[in-house]
C-alpha cells in the first residue's frame, strides 16, 4: 500500500509539473514560431525577414545561447493569406510548440492569427506591421516596434503638401486593413490641413494591373498620391503613371520602403518618398557598422540585406536580449516583466529610441521620410514624433 502511495504520489506530481511547464521551453531548447510569406506578393518581404531571423539565431547560438538553451527558428509560409496564415499559426502553437511569435509579416495575416496564439498564452513579439491593432486595444501578449501606418502617413502629409505646394492630393490603396489604415492616415493629416482627398481609389490585394486607377487620378488633376501599396502595387502604379505622362508626387508607408522597388521598377522610380523606421543596408553605405553588417549578411547567403533583413535580425535580438533578461526561469509571465520595462537605444540601422511598460506597448511613434535619388533610399529629413512635432 505505501508502495502504491508513493507511485500514485509521484505520478500526480510529475503530471503537475509537466502541466506547468512552459511551452516552447526545455532545458537546452527555446522554439521560436515566425509566419512569413515565402510564395506570395510579397515574397521578397517574407524571404529577407527569414533570412535575417537566421543570422540573428546562428550568432546568438554560436555565443552560447540564451542562458544555455539555443534558440531553435521554426518558419512557416502564409502565401500573404490570411486563411493560411490561420493554419500556420495552429501548426506552429498546437503542434511545433513554440514559445513565441516573431516577426510574423502582414496585417490581416497577424489579425487572423493572434487569437490563435492568445489562446494558448503565446506572445504576438514585433509582428512586421505598422498596424495599429498590433499594439491597440490593448493586450498583454503584443508587443509591436515600429510607429504605425497611419501614424506615419498622418504626420508626412502635411508636410509634403507644404514643402511641395500640393493642391490636390490623391490616394490608390490596397482594400484591406494595411491599405485603409494608409488611407484614414492620410485622411486625418489632410483634415489637419482643411484639405480632403480630391480622390480615392483601390485595389484588391493580389491585383496586378492599375491603368483604371491611374487614369482616375490622373484626370482629377492630382498632384499629389499617396500609395497605400507594397512592392510590385507600387510599381505598378508608379510604372503605369509614368507611362501616361502623369507624374505627381508619390508618397508611400514604410511597406514601400524597400530596395526592391528600385531593383524592380528602375529609374522610374526616382524621386518617390516613403516613411522610414530603420535604413536599407546597403554594402557601400557611408556608416562602417552597416557596411560591415551588410557584407556579412551578402557573405552568406549570397544575396544583398534590405531593411527586412533586419527587421528580422533585430526582432531576434531583441527578443533574446530580454529572455536573457529574464533568467533561467524564462516563461511568458517572466518575459512580460522584463518587456515592461525595456529601453532600446538606437541602433547601428539607426533606429529611434524605443520604450516599452505595463500599458505602453509600441515601442515608438517616430518615423522619417525618404527618397529614391539615383536608384537608392536617401534619408531626406530628421526622424519626428507626436512629442517632437508638439513642440514645433
Amino acid at each position: 500500500m505505501k508502495f502504491k502511495a508513493t507511485v500514485i504520489f509521484s505520478a500526480l506530481a510529475l503530471i503537475s509539473t509537466l502541466s506547468m511547464a512552459q511551452q516552447g521551453v526545455s532545458a537546452s531548447e527555446i522554439t521560436l514560431g515566425s509566419i512569413q510569406d515565402l510564395s506570395g506578393p510579397l515574397a521578397g518581404f517574407g524571404k529577407q525577414a527569414r533570412l535575417g531571423m537566421m543570422l540573428a539565431v546562428d550568432e546568438i547560438n554560436e555565443q552560447g545561447g540564451v542562458n544555455g538553451r539555443k534558440l531553435k527558428l521554426l518558419v512557416e509560409d502564409s502565401g500573404y493569406d490570411p486563411k493560411k496564415a490561420v493554419l500556420a499559426a495552429q501548426k506552429l502553437v498546437n503542434q511545433d510548440k513554440i514559445f513565441i511569435m516573431l516577426g510574423h509579416i502582414g496585417t490581416a495575416q497577424n489579425m487572423a492569427a493572434m487569437p490563435i496564439q492568445f489562446e494558448k498564452n503565446v506572445i504576438n513579439f514585433f509582428p512586421i506591421t505598422a498596424a495599429r491593432e498590433m499594439y491597440d486595444p490593448f493586450h498583454k501578449l503584443k508587443y509591436s516596434f515600429a510607429a504605425t501606418y497611419y501614424d506615419q502617413i498622418r504626420r508626412a502629409v502635411p508636410q509634403m503638401v507644404k514643402d511641395k505646394g500640393a493642391k490636390k492630393v490623391c490616394t490608390i490603396y490596397q482594400d484591406d486593413d494595411f491599405g485603409l489604415e494608409v488611407m484614414r492616415g492620410a485622411e486625418a493629416g489632410l483634415k489637419s490641413i482643411n484639405m480632403e482627398f480630391t480622390e480615392k481609389t483601390s485595389f484588391k490585394r493580389m491585383a496586378t494591373d492599375f491603368s483604371s486607377q491611374v487614369a482616375k487620378m490622373k484626370s482629377s488633376g492630382c498632384d499629389m498620391v499617396v500609395l497605400g501599396t507594397i512592392i510590385r502595387e507600387t510599381i505598378g502604379t508608379i510604372g503605369e503613371s509614368r507611362k501616361t505622362g502623369f507624374n505627381p508626387t508619390f508618397l508611400g508607408s514604410s511597406a514601400a520602403y524597400t530596395d526592391l522597388i528600385h531593383k524592380l521598377g528602375g529609374k522610374a522610380m526616382d524621386g518617390l518618398y516613403a516613411t522610414m523606421t530603420v535604413q536599407n543596408p546597403y554594402t557601400d553605405e557611408a556608416s562602417q557598422p552597416i557596411r560591415f553588417w551588410a557584407n556579412k549578411y551578402k557573405t552568406k547567403f549570397n544575396e544583398d540585406a534590405t531593411v527586412f533583413s533586419v527587421y528580422g535580425y533585430t526582432i531576434v535580438n531583441t527578443f533574446a536580449n530580454a529572455a536573457t533578461k529574464a533568467g533561467k526561469n524564462l516563461n511568458t509571465d517572466s518575459f512580460i516583466k522584463v518587456m515592461d520595462t525595456l529601453t532600446l537605444p538606437p541602433d547601428i540601422f539607426g533606429s529611434a529610441p524605443a520604450t516599452f511598460s505595463p500599458t505602453k506597448r509600441l515601442g515608438s511613434d517616430a518615423s522619417r521620410l525618404s527618397q529614391i535619388q539615383d536608384g537608392k533610399w536617401k534619408a531626406v529629413g530628421p526622424y519626428i514624433s507626436d512629442a517632437v512635432a508638439a513642440k514645433k
